[in-house]
């Protein structure tokens, strides 16, 4: 919506409420009111909050924000709930039950920038980077642990964290540029890995990690738009493949990377972070 210009169609107020009642004791967030506190959860609910301002570096705008809505978030807490999550290997688990993979260590580096406690206190980088590299492969690509097959999603995770702690060099971007070149299709779409079907949630999950390794000319860009509008149904929604039924998840995909590839009439999306470049300036730059 916020892509579209459109968020002053959703009603901030309930969102905002709802979003409250999801944070639980240890800080994260549920899915839903009532869920256990899970990582993903817990990221998404501070990328909403950004993009109504609540995490804005500037005061002024931040204290608009609180006067319009009283909201009971401990910042605080949701940076040790991350911090608890860290396994002695680097790895963190997505709640407390354990499961483990490099999904959640660029949710923890994402959620501790965006509460600009990206430091020692909360974070063992060090380790935390050793785990994601031991998850490349021979291909330039990244899997999900270590050993795992390569996976656009799980490269895009990878990339992703080592951007947000400016340690992209620390990679051969020429070789995973490459892998991820070969997963665009004749189509135009990408797939996740070798011989499975195109899917346009990886317009994002491909496209943002070739930005972000400064390697988008090695896509055909032309092509993959026209993939993107070819799987938008009549009634507005975006599908995974043309003639599919549309869905939220794929829509938010869609527009994303139509936005990366400067689409007319759709605002700018950062390709690191996922959310508008706007609101990404007023939360990371300032």
């Amino acid at each position: 919506m916020n892509l579209l210009n459109k968020l002053d169609l959703h009603e901030k107020n309930k969102t905002i409420k709802f979003i409250e009642a999801c944070q639980t004791e240890t800080g994260g967030f549920g899915g839903s009111i009532g869920h256990d506190s899970h990582i993903t959860s817990t990221h998404y609910a501070l990328l909403i909050l950004s993009q109504y301002g609540f995490l804005s570096k500037n005061k002024k705008e931040q204290n608009q924000n609180t006067d319009l809505i009283s909201l009971n978030i401990d910042y605080d807490l949701i940076a040790l709930f991350i911090k608890n999550l860290q396994q002695p290997d680097g790895s963190f688990k997505c709640d407390f039950y354990g499961e483990i993979d490099t999904r959640f260590s660029y949710c923890a580096v994402a959620v501790l920038k965006l509460l600009n406690k990206l430091n020692p206190e909360f974070i063992n980088l060090k380790k935390a980077t050793e785990y994601v590299l031991s998850c490349q492969n021979f291909d330039g690509g990244f899997g999900g642990i270590p050993g795992a097959e390569s996976h656009a999603a799980y490269a895009f995770c990878c990339i992703g964290f080592l951007a947000v702690t400016d340690q992209i060099s620390l990679i051969d971007t020429e070789l995973t540029g490459q892998w991820l070149a070969s997963r665009q299709t004749h189509s135009g779409g990408f797939n996740g890995r070798p011989e499975k079907l195109q899917d346009v949630c990886y317009s994002w999950w491909v496209l943002s990690s070739m930005y972000m390794i400064n390697k988008s000319n090695y896509i055909d860009l032309r092509l993959l738009e026209k993939f993107i509008l070819e799987c938008q149904d009549d009634e507005g929604g975006i599908a995974d493949r043309p003639g599919n039924t549309p869905d939220v998840f794929h829509t938010f995909f869609g527009l994303s990377g139509l936005s990366l590839m400067g689409y007319i009439g759709l605002g700018k999306i950062n390709a690191i972070y996922a959310i508008p470049e706007d609101v990404f300036a007023d939360v990371i730059v300032n």
